[in-house]
């Protein structure tokens, strides 16, 4: 048998304490932690024009410098399930991770069944800590 794969997803926009946690205990969960980048287009569809603050290769290299992310890819606008469901078949991963509350966790669950992989809740979402509130605390400071 070959390296137990992880895989996750997320926007992964200015890297917070939250992101840190759950990456780390996904790459504990196995040997390749392989993370997919959401991009600009579809960050912003899911969280507003003024998103996200780093463009997606900025936040790629951020995730690579962390030095215990095995592979970036970085995602085009995928415009359906089927998109994301062939990309993962083609990776292979054998757990799929996510933060428990996570809300998008049927679709993952769906996706970790059609490949065989195990779905694995690796951290507890960090309540009132995003980027979207970060940011949207410093607007109104200001």
């Amino acid at each position: 048998m070959g390296m137990v794969k992880v895989l996750v997803g997320g926007c992964f926009d200015l890297l917070h304490k939250g992101h840190m946690t759950f990456l780390k205990k996904a790459k504990e969960a196995g040997e390749k932690l392989i993370v997919l980048l959401e991009s600009d287009e579809r960050i912003k569809k899911l969280k507003g024009k003024e998103r996200p603050v780093q463009t997606q290769s900025i936040r790629a290299q951020a995730l690579k410098n962390l030095g215990f992310v095995d592979e970036v890819i970085s995602l085009p606008n995928m415009e359906s399930d089927k998109d994301y469901d062939d990309l993962i078949r083609k990776i292979k991963p054998d757990i799929i991770s996510v933060t428990e509350g996570y809300p998008g966790i049927n679709h993952h669950k769906r996706t970790a069944e059609l490949v065989g992989a195990e779905l694995k809740v690796v951290s507890k979402l960090i309540r009132n800590y995003s980027t979207t509130r970060q940011v949207s605390k410093k607007v109104v400071q200001q």
